[in-house]
């Protein structure tokens, strides 16, 4: 691994530690065992760091979004892209947390460029969704927007709770049978 490659680790973990604003030079300088000065051989600056974590983030959830098969099922592609969300969050905690939470300390152009990615994402789950509307497959009067905000709340939630490493295929599954199954059970009212 390169020392600007350990450097983004290290950032990428820090950050999701003690958030962005938390995270000093002096303390990615002193993970590494360098000097403060040494860093700027890598980087401009913090800022740097948080959108290399950005761009990360987006690649892999994006990636994951992308090995869900286009000639499946709708109701089947909504429960591989969650399971692919929740496979992201799960083996790249780290990153997961800081692509949640600190995006928005990004300025200029860099916040529009992670924003759009955000928003080409969430388009992309709402599509799915869409999909199913459309092909008869999910109730006809989905609303899919309130579908996606659902879905992504829930998925992009689980950096709070879920263990780095985490099996997340069962739980993927749970969470689409109630997603889709609903909540509302089959017995008679008493």
């Amino acid at each position: 691994m390169s020392r600007k490659e350990e450097l983004s680790r290290q950032a990428a973990r820090l950050f999701a530690a003690k958030g962005y604003h938390g995270t000093s030079i002096g303390d990615l300088a002193e993970s590494l065992g360098v000097q403060k000065g040494s860093l700027y051989a890598h980087i401009e600056g913090k800022e740097d760091l948080l959108y290399e974590t950005m761009r990360g983030g987006a690649a892999a959830f994006h990636g994951a979004l992308d090995s869900v098969p286009d000639d499946a099922p709708p109701a089947e592609k909504i429960r591989l892209a969650l399971r692919a969300h929740l496979r992201v969050v799960s083996e790249q905690l780290e990153v997961a947390t800081v692509f949640v939470q600190e995006w928005k300390y990004l300025e200029g152009e860099r916040l529009e460029e992670v924003v759009a990615e955000r928003r080409r994402y969430e388009e992309r789950i709402r599509e799915l969704f869409r999909e199913g509307r459309d092909m008869g497959q999910l109730r006809a009067d989905l609303d899919v927007n309130a579908a996606a905000l659902l879905f992504l709340s829930a998925a992009n939630w689980a950096y709070t709770w879920l263990a780095a490493g985490a099996g997340t295929d069962v739980l993927a599954d749970r969470f689409y049978a109630l997603f889709l199954d609903g909540i509302r059970g089959y017995s008679t009212p008493s």
